[in-house]
């Protein structure tokens, strides 16, 4: 009995010294982010990958292993040729248009636009969102990534967003998924393929898409909404230590870490999580109207190809197929927003970030779609 008393007592104090550990990150962050200049949250830079470029740099790579190096010379000089007489092509095409669109002025600008849309090849934008935390933490370099694209005078005819993520906060999700409307919004396809995993608010981000293709084991659904934290309140009082929780408003707060909890307070808690339930069956029922909700809607997961039978996917393939396929008929760019942080500023920013995720569990639990 002795053992378990003094092993509860050590349990105690290491769950303090965590809890002050966390405060003091707290106030760390929140100085470091009074000093943090307005124009930080903007550094970094936009990486465009040319994808058919390189997929014909690795073809070549392989022609000069595969084959011997005299025939990998002539094959070198012959893509040399090649890119020559394109770039060529290119320059001759542009002056070509430009005085035929000098010609063509007094023409209907619908049949002007038809004739050079016809003339172009597709254009297609790869993205990747691919989170390990439930605050979508990614969705600030998502953002810029789509905005990037919107921005441009020439939409692309498609974008292809490469998803893994198995959901977290439903704000954050929410959040992400309404940055993906803005690409559907701009009348540009958007495409969402799911590799690994899609579940929750990651299949929330994934209904928004006009199509989404998984791997024949990627995790799919999880249309729900889930909630746990752990209650202390008996601990404490039976050491005689007091925590007060001071509200204005009667549903201020519900459950809580420390203080004690009702059945009141639980029931307000799951109508609280019923209504989020609701909410996100709405949305994908809004989204993607194939998939029957009623049958779907209860936070279970299926495999790619038990999916593609409910209606969550529509085709079962992976993205680099996707990607390859797009790559014989269309330009193909990868974008991808790096953000430009010191290392000692990461190893501080995760430390930041994980003390916010306890300030959150301790002021409202783990509630996540």
């Amino acid at each position: 009995m002795e053992f378990l008393y003094e092993l509860g007592l050590f349990i105690a104090k290491g769950f303090w010294v965590v809890i002050c550990i966390a405060i003091v990150l707290i106030l760390l962050t929140s100085m470091r982010s009074r000093r943090r200049p307005q124009h930080e949250e903007n550094e970094g830079h936009l990486l465009v990958r040319h994808m058919n470029e390189h997929i014909r740099e690795i073809q070549r790579h392989i022609d000069v292993e595969a084959f011997d190096p005299q025939s990998s010379q002539v094959r070198r000089k012959s893509e040399r040729k090649r890119q020559k007489a394109e770039a060529k092509q290119r320059k001759k095409d542009a002056k070509a248009a430009a005085k035929s669109e000098a010609a063509a002025k007094p023409r209907e600008k619908g049949e002007e636009e038809s004739e050079s849309k016809d003339d172009e090849r597709r254009h297609v934008f790869v993205l990747t969102f691919e989170v390990d935390d439930i605050e979508a933490s990614r969705v600030q370099f998502l953002r810029k990534e789509i905005s990037a694209i919107l921005v441009r005078s020439k939409k692309p005819h498609e974008v292809v967003v490469r998803l893994k993520s198995s959901g977290g906060y439903v704000h954050s999700y929410g959040f992400a998924a309404s940055q993906l409307l803005r690409i559907r919004d701009a009348g540009i396809k958007l495409t969402v393929a799911v590799d690994e995993i899609a579940a929750s608010g990651g299949y929330m981000m994934a209904a928004v898409a006009d199509q989404i293709i998984a791997g024949p084991f990627a995790v799919v659904g999880s249309i729900g909404v889930a909630a746990e934290l752990p209650n202390l309140h008996r601990f404490l009082k039976k050491y005689d230590i007091d925590y007060e929780v001071l509200t204005a408003g009667k549903h201020k707060r519900t459950l809580t870490v420390f203080g004690e909890n009702t059945d009141e307070h639980r029931e307000k808690f799951q109508e609280e999580m019923d209504q989020t339930h609701e909410l996100f069956q709405d949305f994908v029922s809004k989204h993607r109207d194939v998939v029957d909700v009623p049958a779907t809607a209860t936070g279970e997961t299926w495999y790619g190809s038990k999916a593609l039978e409910l209606k969550l996917v529509d085709a079962i393939q992976t993205s680099d197929q996707y990607v390859l396929d797009a790559c014989n008929d269309a330009e193909v760019y990868e974008v991808q927003w790096v953000h430009d942080i010191p290392k000692i500023n990461q190893f501080i920013n995760r430390f930041a970030a994980l003390a916010s995720k306890v300030n959150g569990w301790l002021r409202h639990g783990i509630r996540a779609s």
